[in-house]
């Protein structure tokens, strides 16, 4: 079991979203410090305002897709706040629902550096201190996008693939090596937090924030290796596996209807 009470926890993207519920919650749960990360400085400021009678929180504006802003910003948070027990890797972001051939160089590289580069970057930074103390957690957030590819968000796609192999990887070393650091990763259907506005779900609800954020939490809690959310996504790489790939198609894709989702994407404004 990983405890919250009394455990220092780092946030990225912690000023909106789940990100900002999930801060709520570790709060609630006695966090000795909650640490937020996040490129909206007005966010980060509305976030500390609302939370400081819940405990000690601290915020810091960060690019993240900058990896030198992130090296930075990270011994500033370790001299101030000292050491990260808990990291929750959340910020992401989508850039449009536009088909690759009609992407820009720089919409690429914005989603490949902010949801795929900068976990493993900001990882890299706490987890030496976690291995040496022989203790602490890592939570990625994912999508169920890194298990079922999806048109009109492939560089997306590829970013949460990225980070769910990665994840799963260091998971996989850590367990090799007999370390008490553990790794969660989360893949989650869309959620309603406004980053996804505009998207369509025939069969699948599209999560609350609230329980998914619960469960996100509670997954840390109690060490899952990984958690897909809703739980039927779990078995998406099985049906991959027994299914011919134009019967997958038809029956994910058109009659559950995931490969239409983003037609009427517009995204948080």
């Amino acid at each position: 079991m990983t405890k919250i009470k009394g455990n220092c926890v780092l946030i990225t993207g912690g000023a909106s979203g789940i990100g900002r519920i999930m801060g709520r919650l570790v709060l609630e749960k006695g966090a000795r410090q909650l640490i937020i990360w996040d490129i909206n400085e007005e966010g980060i400021k509305n976030t500390i305002d609302e939370f400081t009678d819940k405990g000690n929180v601290k915020g810091y504006k960060v690019d993240i897709s900058d990896s030198a802003a992130v090296l930075e910003c990270y011994e500033r948070t370790l001299r101030e706040c000292g050491d990260i027990d808990i990291l929750i890797n959340n910020a992401g972001v989508v850039t449009s629902n536009k088909t690759f051939d009609k992407l820009q160089t720089k919409e690429i590289e914005r989603t490949m550096d902010i949801n795929a580069k900068a976990p493993m970057i900001i990882a890299l930074q706490v987890l030496p201190d976690m291995i040496t103390r022989n203790s602490g957690h890592i939570c990625n957030i994912a999508s169920a996008a890194g298990m079922l590819s999806n048109p009109k968000m492939s560089v997306y796609a590829a970013s949460k693939w990225a980070m769910i192999g990665w994840s799963d990887s260091l998971r996989i070393e850590l367990h090799q090596a007999k370390s008490n650091v553990h790794i969660t990763t989360i893949a989650p259907y869309f959620i309603k937090t406004g980053m996804f506005d505009g998207v369509k779900s025939r069969i699948f609800p599209i999560l609350k924030p609230e329980p998914t954020a619960k469960k996100i939490i509670k997954a840390i809690e109690k060490n899952r290796n990984f958690k897909g959310i809703p739980f039927g996504y779990h078995f998406i790489r099985f049906c991959q596996a027994l299914l011919p790939t134009s019967i997958f198609d038809y029956i994910f894709g058109e009659i559950v209807g995931i490969f239409h989702a983003m037609d009427n994407f517009t995204g948080r404004k």
